[in-house]
């Protein structure tokens, strides 16, 4: 039994023990929490980070070297050749990353990615706004997709918010398209409005 994990059982023994538990840690296998909160274990929210926010971070590595040789192709371009930018990067978010949104909680590991990724695109920002040629970069929400990812989540989506992809995609090719460097290191739902961090 690795060490962290013998920690967390003997925590939420303690916890059980002294009935003063109101929040417990619990295996990702177990359903059987007691308390009204679950934290998800050590395992999973690495992954869901590795995945939504390290692995953006990595493909900006790479790609960011060949977006300055871009040619500027999309979004709005200003008259002052200095505020120009070369390339357009966008990261995928989640209205559930904004911290300044988050009204329900739960959903921790996800949530925290998306609050990485939204780090990272702000930080990203400033690193690639800097001399010329510059980057914008963004993170964009899509929306609730209809997708077998989002599909458990149908019933509580209302119809008219339940997205195809083409037409999320298409929501997200108008908010990049209207893109120039003021709006580099903000967020945006679907339908243009501006996420808080």
């Amino acid at each position: 039994m690795c060490l962290h994990r013998y920690k967390l059982q003997k925590t939420w023994f303690t916890l059980k023990q002294t009935h003063e538990c109101t929040a417990h840690v619990t295996d990702h296998k177990s359903q059987d929490g007691v308390c009204q909160s679950t934290f998800p274990v050590f395992k999973a929210v690495l992954a869901t980070l590795s995945t939504n926010a390290v692995g953006p971070l990595v493909m900006a590595r790479y790609f960011s070297p060949l977006l300055v040789k871009g040619s500027g192709g999309f979004g709005r371009q200003p008259q002052d050749q200095c505020q120009q930018h070369s390339g357009i990067l966008v990261n995928m978010t989640a209205r559930v990353g904004s911290i300044g949104d988050n009204g329900l909680g739960g959903w921790y590991s996800y949530r925290m990615s998306k609050a990485a990724l939204n780090m990272t695109t702000k930080n990203l920002s400033i690193e690639l706004g800097r001399g010329r040629p510059k980057i914008v970069c963004v993170s964009l929400h899509p929306g609730t997709v209809n997708t077998e990812l989002s599909k458990p989540y149908h019933k509580n989506v209302p119809k008219d918010k339940l997205f195809s992809a083409q037409y999320s995609v298409q929501c997200l090719m108008n908010i990049i398209d209207s893109l120039s460097i003021e709006e580099t290191g903000k967020a945006f739902a679907w339908d243009g409005s501006e996420l808080s961090w």
